[in-house]
């Protein structure tokens, strides 16, 4: 087994169970792409055993910090079991959800969704794509499910020197009644009281946005019971929150109005037969193509204003490195939004920013309030859907944070 050595000093993080070892860590050592390696302290003590990626800042990630674990196909049965018993004991209101979330799961750089009788895998280091096979097996065993698609073709990979792979890796004999050469990438979830469309091959990450199942649900929950007649819906991408707002308003008897803003023709493709697919009227909702922050300004000259206002955007700061600059967007979007907030409207916004911890998004967001000369009542805090875990020992897991704001 290769040995990686550390700098002195530098096995700190590791004692604390933290997975992740930089190059900037290493004294010496080395070993090919995804080889697993045995981690020692300066003075030789042992630390983890690790998959080495000798062109990631990220030079190896954790496997296990038992010295007597053994790395192979029976280890990775193993971690596999334990994530999908893990998500059999959470309450989930769909036939969709995370079964593997990287890190949190012990296994590093691999994402696995299901919807509803496919998988969708991203392999995104170079541990788990050394071991690709042994998870395939693994994952449709223990989920007993037999079609399996791949999607890692995410930025990442290229970081880690590996080139992007898509397509089936496994297919049923016949799902939902289709033939196995007739089975196609367009599939629809069931998620709380509504349908979504996704399209597993063209949309992002996995095809969904699963972490924001819940905070869908809760926005449902807010045009309810506040009846809200103007809703505004930015960075739509295929019409998950419109979708609930309209679902929401139906229990009302006030006639409200979504309107849902993307600037990719694709995803609002996908937003209005969403919108379709729930039997919403075609009057209920209006779709722009456009630019979120001019629409925004736009709104603001021609003295609109809206009950609710939705801001989810893409990710700006991937790593704390970008921080200052993503702060000054986030900061952007969130001061219009609240100065178009209708007195007692509600804002829910996030950040998906890796690089924005959920004390500096609060201080984004009262600085945005602060400049638009707005006050308002913080009336939850939100995070990603359980089945996407943060663990104790790896809190850069919470990369999804949000905030409902209800404007004085």
């Amino acid at each position: 087994m290769k040995t990686i050595t550390l700098r002195p000093g530098k096995e700190k993080s590791l004692l604390r169970r933290h997975p992740w070892i930089f190059d900037s860590a290493m004294a010496k050592g080395g070993a090919d792409p995804g080889e697993t390696v045995r981690v020692v302290s300066a003075e030789g003590r042992f630390l983890a055993w690790a998959a080495f990626s000798p062109t990631s800042k990220i030079r190896a990630r954790v496997w296990s910090f038992d010295e007597a674990e053994r790395i192979d196909a029976a280890f990775l049965n193993r971690r596999v079991a334990a994530a999908l018993a893990v998500r059999s004991r959470l309450d989930i209101a769909s036939d969709s959800c995370r079964l593997i979330h990287g890190e949190a799961d012990g296994l590093p750089g691999m994402v696995v969704d299901r919807y509803g009788e496919t998988l969708v895998a991203q392999f995104l280091s170079c541990g788990v794509e050394r071991f690709k096979s042994a998870l395939v097996k693994a994952l449709l065993v223990h989920s007993g499910l037999k079609a399996l698609f791949e999607r890692s073709d995410a930025h990442s990979r290229e970081l880690e020197g590996l080139p992007e792979a898509t397509g089936w890796l496994s297919r049923a004999p016949e799902l939902n009644g289709v033939p196995k050469t007739e089975q196609g990438t367009q599939l629809v979830l069931q998620e709380h009281q509504w349908q979504l469309g996704l399209d597993i091959a063209r949309g992002h990450k996995t095809g969904f946005y699963l972490d924001q199942r819940d905070s869908r649900w809760r926005f449902a929950q807010y045009a309810q019971r506040l009846q809200f007649k103007r809703v505004l819906n930015c960075y739509c991408y295929t019409g998950g929150f419109t979708v609930a707002a309209l679902s929401g308003l139906a229990k009302t008897e006030v006639s409200g109005h979504v309107t849902s803003i993307d600037s990719s023709a694709l995803a609002l493709e996908g937003a209005r037969a969403n919108v379709a697919l729930n039997g919403f009227e075609a009057a209920a909702h209006t779709f722009l193509d456009a630019d979120v922050n001019a629409s925004l300004r736009l709104f603001l000259e021609q003295g609109q204003r809206f009950d609710a206002i939705v801001l989810d955007p893409p990710k700006f700061a991937p790593t704390a490195a970008h921080a200052e600059r993503a702060a000054r967007a986030y900061k952007d979007i969130n001061r219009l939004a609240l100065k178009l907030l209708s007195p007692g409207g509600v804002l829910f916004t996030f950040s998906c920013s890796g690089g924005i911890s959920v004390d500096l998004f609060h201080k984004i967001v009262a600085s945005a309030g602060l400049d638009a000369g707005v006050d308002g009542f913080i009336l939850e805090r939100l995070g990603a859907a359980p089945d996407h875990p943060m663990t104790i020992e790896f809190p850069e897991g919470e990369y999804l944070k949000g905030l409902v704001v209800m404007r004085r």
